[in-house]
Formats: C-alpha cells, sequence, structure tokens
C-alpha cells in the first residue's frame, strides 16, 4: 500500500519506516540503516537540520569545495563552493591563479533593485483607475510603515509604487509594480509582505472611492508576489589584460589565441543551443557559491536565465572583446542575494562559508559570485578552443568511475598512473580494472 493518511503528523522514525516497507519491502532493514548512515551524530545540530523543511528523514550530503587564490578588486579571496559535478572546482581554482598574474578581477555592482507585484483585476475605466491611483499612491509607504521601520533603518525600504496597464493582454489586468532594496536581506518575505498590505488597502480604498461605480470598486486580487527577476539588480564582473599577456597555450600566438576565445564568446551570443551550454557553464561557478552561501539557487537560475533572454532571444551572459591591444572578458548578471536571514544564521556550513569570505555585505557577495561565475566560463572556454572539454573533465571524473568499480586503493593508483597518458572512457577504465583483477 503506497498512500499514507496524516504522513506528517508521524514521527520522524514512522516515516522512515513506511517508505522502506512501503517502496523497499525486499531491503527495507538496509534502506532504514542508509537513511540513518547520513544522520548527523550531534543531536542538536540533526534537529536544526530537520527543521529546515518538512518531513525531513536524513540528510543530502553535497561536496563543499574551496577555490583559493581569486584576486577581486586587489583583494584574496578563497571561495567556497557546493557541488557534485567534477572538475568545476579545479577549472575555478586555474582560472583564479592565471588571472591573479594578470591584474585579478574587477567587479561592480551596478544596481540594488528588486521587485514585488500585485496582479489584480479591474472592470472599469483606465483613467478612473489611473486618477484613484495618483490619489492612494502617496499611503501605500505609510500603511507599510511598520513592516519596512527596521529595512529604513538600514538604509532600504520601498522605492518607488508604478500602476501598470496589462489588460490589452489579458482583459482588466493590471498591476501595482514596486521596487525595493532589501540592503543585506534577499528580502523574499519582507517584499511579500509589503505586497499583501498594499494590496488590502487597494481594495479597501477602491470600495470607498466615490469616482468609483459598482463594479469599479470590486477590484479582484489575483496574487501578490515578489518577482525573481530582477534586471536592475546587476552586478558586472570583468578581466583585462594585453593580448601579448596570454601566453602558455601551445600551437597558437596569443593573438591566435585571443581571437579564437572571441570567436567562441560571438557563437554563444548568437546561437542559442550554444548559449545555453555556455551560460550553464556560468551557472556552475555562480549556483556552487549560492549554495554554499545559504541563498536561493532556483530563484537566481530563474532570474539570471530571463536575463539572458531579455532581447527577445537567448544569448551569451559573458562577452569579450580586443581593443588597444588589450583583451577584455566580462560578464553582467542578475543577482538577488542576501548574507543575513534564511540560513545564514543557522546552517553551520552557510555561516563558515560567509566567515570564510570575511562576511561579505550583499554587494560584496554579489561582486565575488559573478567573479566566480565569468572564472568558470573562462576556464571552459580556455579548455573548448585548446585541448577541448574533455581532456581535464575526464581526469577528475575518472575517481567517480573508479568508485562505482569499487577499486582498492591500490587499483586507483595505477589507473591514475596509466590514464596520464590514455584517453578516459568508462568502457577503458572498467576494461583496465578487470585486467589488473584478471591478469
Amino acid at each position: 500500500m503506497k498512500t499514507v493518511e496524516g504522513f506528517s503528523k508521524l514521527t520522524k522514525q514512522q516515516k522512515i519506516d513506511w517508505i522502506a516497507q512501503a517502496y523497499f519491502s525486499d531491503k527495507s532493514a538496509e534502506i532504514i540503516d542508509l537513511i540513518q548512515k547520513y544522520w548527523n551524530s550531534d543531536a542538536q545540530l540533526q534537529k536544526l537540520h530537520d527543521e529546515f523543511i518538512e518531513n525531513t528523514i536524513s540528510n543530502f550530503y553535497l561536496p563543499l569545495g574551496v577555490a583559493p587564490n581569486f584576486v577581486i578588486n586587489g583583494k584574496t579571496v578563497t571561495i567556497p563552493m557546493v557541488i557534485e559535478e567534477s572538475s568545476v572546482v579545479a577549472a575555478a581554482s586555474k582560472a583564479a591563479k592565471y588571472w591573479s598574474t594578470r591584474g585579478g578581477f574587477q567587479a561592480q555592482v551596478l544596481s540594488m533593485e528588486k521587485i514585488g507585484q500585485v496582479h489584480f483585476i479591474y472592470q472599469g475605466e483606465t483613467q478612473k483607475l489611473q486618477q484613484f491611483f495618483n490619489h492612494i499612491k502617496p499611503n501605500f509607504w505609510s500603511v507599510t510603515e511598520d513592516l519596512t521601520h527596521n529595512m529604513r533603518a538600514r538604509g532600504g525600504g520601498i522605492l518607488d509604487v508604478e500602476l501598470k496597464d496589462k489588460s490589452a493582454e489579458l482583459l482588466g489586468y493590471f498591476q501595482l509594480h514596486v521596487t525595493f532594496n532589501t540592503q543585506d536581506s534577499m528580502g523574499a518575505n519582507f517584499i511579500n509582505s509589503c505586497l499583501e498590505r498594499m494590496a488590502q488597502y487597494l481594495k479597501e480604498e477602491a470600495h470607498v472611492y466615490s469616482e468609483f461605480n459598482a463594479q469599479e470598486k470590486d477590484i479582484q486580487v489575483i496574487m501578490s508576489i515578489l518577482s525573481n527577476y530582477v534586471p536592475n539588480c546587476l552586478v558586472r564582473a570583468s578581466v583585462s589584460c594585453p593580448v601579448k599577456e596570454l601566453n602558455g597555450v601551445e600551437g597558437m600566438t596569443p593573438e591566435q589565441y585571443a581571437q579564437k576565445f572571441i570567436t567562441a564568446v560571438k557563437i554563444a551570443e548568437i546561437e542559442p543551443h550554444r548559449a545555453v551550454t555556455h551560460n550553464k557553464g556560468i551557472m556552475n561557478g555562480v549556483d556552487a557559491v549560492v549554495l554554499a552561501t545559504g541563498n536561493d539557487f532556483r530563484a537566481v537560475e530563474a532570474g539570471v536565465h530571463a536575463y539572458a533572454s531579455k532581447n527577445g532571444k537567448y544569448t551569451s551572459l559573458s562577452h569579450a572583446q580586443i581593443e588597444d591591444d588589450v583583451f577584455t572578458f566580462w560578464i553582467e548578471v542578475p543577482l538577488a542575494l542576501g548574507t543575513v536571514g534564511g540560513l545564514t544564521s543557522l546552517h553551520p556550513l552557510v555561516k563558515f562559508s560567509l566567515g570564510l569570505l570575511e562576511n561579505p555585505c550583499a554587494e560584496q557577495l554579489m561582486e565575488i559570485i559573478a567573479v566566480a561565475g565569468l572564472a568558470q566560463n573562462f576556464a571552459a572556454l580556455n579548455s573548448l578552443t585548446t585541448t577541448g572539454i574533455q581532456k581535464g573533465h575526464m581526469k577528475m571524473h575518472l575517481m567517480n568511475m573508479l568508485n562505482q568499480l569499487a577499486a582498492t586503493e591500490s587499483e586507483k593508483q595505477k589507473a591514475v598512473e596509466y590514464f596520464k597518458v590514455q584517453t578516459i572512457t568508462h568502457h577503458a577504465v572498467e576494461e583496465f580494472i578487470n585486467l589488473l583483477r584478471n591478469p
């Protein structure tokens, strides 16, 4: 029986027992043991993790690695990265070292504006709604004053409220389009609370507005919610050096290498199939640091990919050029991040990661994460335009293959040595291990 009543009310152990019996009845004891192996031995720490979400049964581990030697705006930074994909941390570290001797990374936050919207239906004269909005607009700040008090004390709050007419696309559809500055908080709960208060005030005032007829008074609020598309919460990161300093590329002059690299970027600018994979590589770096610092990587992903399509066609987030014999490679990405609230003060490894970054403010974290994305993109393009992506990636993936084959430490050492000069495929690795075991 695979349906269950009142699952959320069961104890943690009862939930596990039910799952083991319902889905793994032939090996239920083994499954229970597996789930419990990933519990933290510190009961208080495990209780903290259990309370992050609902129906928790265990912990799902991902590796936490670090990429050292990043020079960002003249300061050396070691970046924490949480990711399961082989070669990402190594690639970021290699890019960091390469650019540390060429001036390092430059990063700058361009804007910090976040967006929320009250979506509503209004059946009536648009001009009358505009007049009504102009009448009540100044009060949106006062009716949310208790909610924004602490944020205003930190220099943030509600920036502006606009009325947007979307009725040409959906009959009667209008928005309150609200912009915010949430300082060091990601601000989702703050924004949503403000929006719901504004929506309530909008409806109440419409009911008593003397210029509206009965139909116009009946504004229907559909929903009030922040947007993860934040094109004005933007950060730029870049690297640059004289073309002649792009040395160390076998078989190519620095000029040839630079032109090939720029062409690879231009292909991603014009070809969506390439752009998606190109930007995925950027997000390898971005998401890894977003996760390590307790931020919402799903929100970041959604916003970044929407931004990549802002002109009606999906395109590269990074760009490159040569001007006056200087090579420049840069990225602009929207990043709505926080360094206070949420998991930042709860998850011990999130606190560790922020401490490793010397407790940055939200703007500094935006710069660091944009740099991580640019470094990852540089490393990928460098491999693609020179040795090919698989040579380095498969070397890093070798250990995963060996673990899948349950290789001993001796077998691993022999395999690593052998595949220094051999092409790595799963079949080749499996064949090599079988030959070791059965000469």
